[in-house]
């Protein structure tokens, strides 16, 4: 299927799973995951068991689609919790903006529907005097009389970078510049084409630089430089809270959080800040609430 033009085959008159085969075809076209794909299909196909067989998408309208959602929320029979609904409703918008977009609607229908954005609770972060705590344990590892940097490496690539679990397991030597005429950096790289919008690149700091090569010289990693799975680097930061005097589990995501949080508390633009996550516009509108309530300015 083009990819620009309009799905010459779908009109107004298509029934509505014929369109939604459509878009399947279309979201292939894409490069989008197969898990996606079988999200947002198995979200849109359920307004198949609310309309009627002969229900044509040309017919649907913001009212009906209101319908459908507090069908689905209340009269359906089955569990449907805040976090579901606002993904359903987002998958049925994508759905419709691909129709008007191609130009087979005029008028988009569920536009005006209003999204329910489910905030989940605050996520956990690191006090000025935990953070100090764990980066002073972690870099004493690397003077102990079997000096290790793997500790240091990672933790403080975490808090600085504010980089997901999935990204920092995804990192290869070669994504980290040290001889950059702008200073050293980290290259945040996706396999997937459907993921390079969150590719970006992140400044590195001189300690950080002097450790990692150290960690270099210790570990020697040739392709990827976190060597061990996602469990075993949980424990290691895990360890490193304990050592720390923690009383909460030091994780990839309070890394994250507590680098978003100080950046914020830095005065850095918060579009910036989103920019260092990687996160969609879209995204960020929840994240900055609790960025903010983070920092005690919202309840």
């Amino acid at each position: 299927m083009n990819k620009t033009a309009s799905p010459a085959h779908i009109t107004t008159k298509t029934l509505l799973p014929v369109a939604i085969n459509g878009w399947e075809m279309f979201l292939e076209d894409q490069g989008r995951s197969q898990n996606t794909i079988k999200a947002f299909l198995s979200d849109v196909r359920l307004l198949t068991q609310f309309s009627s067989p002969d229900q044509t998408i040309g017919a649907i309208t913001t009212d009906e689609l209101n319908r459908f959602f507090e069908w689905m929320e209340k009269g359906r029979g089955i569990a449907c919790s805040p976090k579901t609904l606002s993904r359903r409703i987002t998958s049925v918008k994508s759905f419709f903006r691909w129709l008007h977009q191609h130009g087979t609607l005029t008028i988009d229908p569920a536009e005006k529907v209003l999204q329910r954005s489910a905030i989940s609770p605050l996520p956990q972060v690191l006090t000025n005097d935990e953070y100090e705590s764990v980066l002073l344990v972690a870099d004493r590892h690397r003077r102990d009389k079997k000096p290790d940097a793997r500790p240091y490496t990672l933790v403080a690539l975490m808090l600085a970078t504010a980089i997901k679990k999935s990204e920092c397991l995804g990192i290869h030597v070669n994504h980290i510049e040290l001889e950059s005429k702008n200073g050293p950096f980290l290259f945040v790289r996706y396999a997937s084409p459907a993921n390079r919008y969150k590719e970006r690149k992140i400044e590195l700091q001189d300690d950080w630089v002097e450790a990692y090569k150290e960690y270099l010289s210790q570990y020697q990693p040739t392709d990827q430089v976190f060597l061990w799975s996602p469990r075993r680097l949980e424990y290691l930061l895990e360890d490193i809270g304990e050592e720390a005097g923690l009383s909460k589990h030091l994780s990839f995501d309070m890394c994250r959080w507590t680098s978003a949080l100080r950046d914020y508390q830095d005065g850095i633009e918060p579009d910036k800040i989103r920019q260092k996550l990687g996160v969609s516009k879209i995204q960020w509108r929840e994240l900055f609430i609790k960025l903010k309530q983070l920092n005690g300015e919202l309840k």
